[in-house]
């Protein structure tokens, strides 16, 4: 009976250790988190915050983000959503092929003036974890002359 439940703890690790072999990597212009995968769709941004600074207001801005599938199979984005409807994002539904890259595009509205920070989610299916995406600026009214925080 002792050797029964041993054998089954055994086989459990095993296979919990199979499982977790399979891994993903997610890679970033300045920073870089790799695991091993053998095979698979890998995603990599090439930034993942873009600073506009000042931005005249009632005049949009668009950033562009490059995601290029770093993988062995067709990487796919899943989800793409902006934290505000004052964000329109625009990207491919098409599957990026391994070593092709797609361009992700926000365009923020400037409408209100003053900071703004805004996010946009991204899911792809070269792992579970969405990847978080930023655009950030200061929009300044048409009539104010254009001043760094550092002036104010």
């Amino acid at each position: 009976m002792k050797k029964k439940i041993l054998f089954t703890i055994l086989m459990f690790v095993v296979a919990s250790v199979v499982v977790m072999a399979q891994t993903t990597t997610i890679t970033y212009k300045n920073d870089t988190i790799k695991k091993e995968k053998k095979e698979g769709p890998v995603a990599a941004f090439d930034k993942t915050v873009n600073d506009f600074g000042n931005i005249d207001q009632g005049i949009p801005k668009t950033a562009e983000f490059t995601l290029t599938n770093q993988g062995t199979e067709p990487l796919l984005i899943s989800y793409a959503k902006a934290s505000c409807g004052c964000t329109n994002l625009k990207y491919s539904n098409e599957p990026i092929l391994p070593k092709k890259s797609t361009i992700i595009s926000a365009t923020y509205n400037a409408a209100a003036p003053g900071p703004f920070i805004k996010t946009i989610t991204v899911q792809t299916n070269a792992d579970e974890n969405k990847v978080i995406l930023q655009i950030k600026g200061t929009v300044v009214k048409k009539d104010e002359p254009a001043t760094s925080p550092e002036q104010k």
